[in-house]
């Protein structure tokens, strides 16, 4: 994997994130990532939360009611998952896809790779800053590049990151070989992106992550079930957000969850928070990450375990009293909204000060 070009030694959080899936579930991350609940709390019946539970329930909070403008953005079609349904409630302005009523603006695809490149991508992103108007705006945005699957013949060059250890499978070699190249071509997209929004004066934060690995590898899942679940994530705040009090670091972020981005992003750049995000600070700050592997789905209850900065991993029984306590509280909260009587919405939990 290439390095990126720009001076990364200030201003940025990363490490890995933990997705609850390997080879699939991209909307799962996006549900947790959007409202800060994680896919742990419900029984292994709900696959999809999206499809399941956000489509046919009348509220559903998420990190778009804090902000004036939200732009959804996804360089494909744009159906899957109920996108268009979820995305309505959850409050966006616009949903721009392949055949949307907006339309995506720039299209570029690299090599054969059929799927518009992730440069695509972030010059749609970049539109959409350029066109609002507004103070405050969030952008949700899905790229397609690195999708499965990954052609042999995609890109020149496939050999200068070939495989070169644990991998005899002819397809699976030339497919790791096609995502490695197609990683490449991000990490360079990725420093340009980073380079283009240092040159707006608007305070601008972007968390980047990966919402799960290729299912390419031929690993074993109980003895590499950590690794193949863990993802690449940072958290940049531009210059301008820089020089007007975005924060350098975060105390805890070698290993999170996806349900810890709203926590992370509001500590990072200094936000008021409404008290439901002060319970989604205190679950990340004091909860280790939510380690969800893929269990059979006959389970009552998914297995769930929590991943501390060292990588240590510990049941529920293992965790304090008081964390105990933390995580009850955001299950409260999250069966309320999602399968309860709403009680939530008439109080002011989920507004700000």
């Amino acid at each position: 994997m290439s390095k990126f070009t720009i001076d990364k030694s200030h201003f940025i959080t990363g490490g890995y994130m933990l997705s609850s899936s390997y080879g699939g579930g991209t909307a799962n991350m996006e549900y947790m990532t959007l409202t800060g609940f994680p896919m742990a709390n419900f029984a292994p019946t709900i696959s999809t939360p999206y499809a399941q539970v956000v489509a046919s329930r009348p509220y559903t909070p998420s990190i778009v009611d804090y902000f004036p403008n939200a732009v959804a953005i996804h360089p494909y079609v744009g159906n899957f998952y109920s996108r268009p349904v979820v995305y309505d409630k959850f409050g966006f302005d616009d949903f721009i896809y392949l055949g949307s009523k907006t339309g995506i603006k720039y299209q570029e695809n690299v090599g054969k790779n059929p799927y518009l490149s992730d440069k695509t991508a972030y010059l749609n992103a970049l539109e959409a800053i350029k066109n609002n108007k507004d103070l405050g705006q969030f952008i949700n945005l899905v790229t397609i590049q690195n999708h499965t699957p990954y052609g042999d013949d995609y890109y020149d060059g496939m050999n200068e990151y070939e495989v070169t250890e644990a991998v005899d499978i002819d397809n699976t070699r030339n497919a790791i070989n096609s995502f490695a190249k197609g990683i490449h071509y991000t990490d360079e997209y990725v420093a340009e992106f980073i380079e283009q929004i240092d040159q707006i004066q608007k305070p601008i934060t972007l968390v980047f992550y990966g919402d799960h690995l290729p299912g390419i590898y031929a690993n074993e899942m109980d003895k590499d079930g950590l690794n193949l679940h863990e993802t690449d994530y940072f958290i940049y705040s531009n210059k301008y957000a820089q020089q007007n009090g975005a924060k350098n670091s975060l105390n805890k972020s070698k290993i999170i969850s996806p349900n810890d981005f709203p926590a992370m992003v509001a500590e990072k750049v200094n936000a008021k928070i409404s008290p439901y995000y002060a319970l989604l600070t205190a679950v990340y700050q004091q909860i280790p990450a939510i380690y969800m592997g893929n269990n059979p789905s006959s389970e009552k209850r998914r297995v769930v375990d929590y991943v501390t900065e060292n990588e240590q991993i510990l049941t529920e029984k293992q965790l304090s009293a008081e964390q105990k306590e933390i995580l009850e509280d955001l299950r409260l909260i999250q069966y309320d909204i999602t399968a309860g009587e709403n009680y939530v919405k008439e109080t002011k939990f989920m507004q700000l000060p």
